[in-house]
């Protein structure tokens, strides 16, 4: 099972958040998902995140491919960086 870390629209007409959760590469952008691990709402200045680290840290650990939003999303938290790290070590 492709396992996929995506965002899911909520929110109201020209007013979005999105939910970032980690869902099955099968099931549709607003459809079933497996967990949820933070969201994202691009409306307020600078857009406000919120992430679980830990959580998104394991799906990436496990071979979750999040999409190209969600990756600089987690660039920007500091993820990106602390799974480089790990899987390769500090220099």
């Amino acid at each position: 099972m492709a396992v996929k870390i995506r965002l899911k629209r909520t929110g109201r007409h020209k007013l979005a958040t999105y939910r970032i959760v980690v869902a099955d590469a099968r099931s549709p952008r607003d459809g079933r998902f497996i967990e949820e691990i933070g969201y994202y709402q691009p409306t307020r200045t600078e857009g406000e995140v919120v992430l679980n680290k830990e959580a998104a840290l394991k799906w990436l650990k496990q071979g979750a491919q999040p999409s190209d939003t969600v990756r600089t999303i987690l660039s920007n938290a500091g993820v990106m960086t602390a799974l480089h790290e790990e899987k390769y070590g500090k220099k």
